[in-house]
């Protein structure tokens, strides 16, 4: 299948913005050795993609308050067929179907926006001014000239850590600045990949069906890992995509699990815990788990214990109801 549909449409989005900044009247030229223009065409690209796929992200959000709401029967059926893992698999399927609710709808965002990543991914490769076809995909060979030029800090967008000596050559690029600027922008993106998963855990708690919480584990560890190895094939342009996408997913969802916090699933306390501290103040906020609790609510002092009568004790008469009223002289 053609792919080039996708090349079309992302060089369309990056070329639109881009006239529209310059005019504006953002330097197109390096400032700071920096060309914003290009970085910011990058940047709101982003946007543009994050615009269109908001409906599927409120779809996301809904499925996982769905999930939620059947922990309590996935539990049930985890507890019933113990040991049994097919029968257990199949009952949660026609549970999930009866419910009408998808546990792969959590990733679903994140695949739609693969398409894209591999179209910037395409097109910010193809930058080298020695290319013989510098008008595919709708560019100029102006424009195309202008953006194998842009730079980030003077290491050029479609530079990257793994760039061999010939590809840094024909961008006229210092290969020690390519690599710093890379490596700091592959930490950066490794770090606010990691973020993105566990601000939502945070948030919703660890899923009880372990294929759910199989998901979770790979988008908190597998995901962010795997970047340490193939960010280094990334372009320096499709890196900044990368971390301007993690910082607006961050933004989002702090936005929609402020406006529409997960419900509050009660959970069995063990004995010991329960004896401790038997009331747990719920987290308000906070990415790292450090936000304000919530104050508890305040507890009404008891009523002191009247001890009753021993057993077999004669009763005590009140000595006010027993005495008889002085007579008057």
């Amino acid at each position: 299948m053609s792919l080039d549909w996708i090349y079309y449409a992302i060089s369309w989005i990056l070329l639109t913005w881009h006239s529209a900044w310059d005019a504006i009247g953002v330097p197109v030229g390096a400032v700071i050795g920096t060309n914003f223009a290009w970085i910011l065409a990058i940047i709101f690209l982003v946007v543009t993609v994050r615009v269109i796929l908001f409906p599927v992200f409120v779809k996301q959000i809904k499925s996982q308050r769905a999930m939620q709401a059947l922990q309590p029967k996935v539990k049930e059926l985890q507890e019933k067929h113990k040991g049994d893992r097919e029968t257990l698999q199949k009952e949660m399927m026609e549970l999930y179907k009866k419910e009408k609710a998808n546990p792969l709808m959590g990733c679903l965002p994140m695949f739609l926006q693969i398409p894209v990543f591999l179209g910037l991914f395409h097109v910010l490769r193809r930058l080298d001014p020695d290319k013989q076809n510098k008008t595919l995909y709708g560019w100029t060979a102006d424009q195309f000239q202008s953006a194998s030029q842009a730079k980030l800090f003077t290491a050029p967008i479609a530079g990257k850590f793994g760039s061999t000596a010939d590809e840094l050559a024909s961008l006229g690029a210092n290969g020690t600045t390519v690599k710093v600027i890379a490596g700091v922008l592959v930490l950066v993106m490794i770090a606010t990949t990691y973020l993105t998963s566990r601000q939502m855990i945070l948030k919703t708690g660890w899923a009880e069906d372990p294929q759910q919480r199989m998901i979770q584990r790979l988008m908190l560890y597998g995901i962010p890992a795997s970047l340490l190895i193939s960010g280094a094939i990334f372009p320096i342009g499709v890196i900044i995509y990368w971390v301007t996408n993690n910082l607006f997913t961050l933004g989002q969802q702090q936005w929609v699990l402020r406006k529409f916090p997960p419900p509050v699933t009660a959970k069995k306390a063990t004995a010991p815990a329960a004896s401790r501290n038997p009331v747990q103040p719920a987290k308000s906020g906070g990415l790292f788990g450090r936000g304000k609790t919530a104050p508890a609510a305040p507890v009404k002092a008891a009523a002191p214990k009247v001890a009753g009568p021993k057993p077999g004790a004669k009763p005590m008469n009140n000595p006010k109801k027993g005495r008889p009223a002085k007579r008057q002289g």
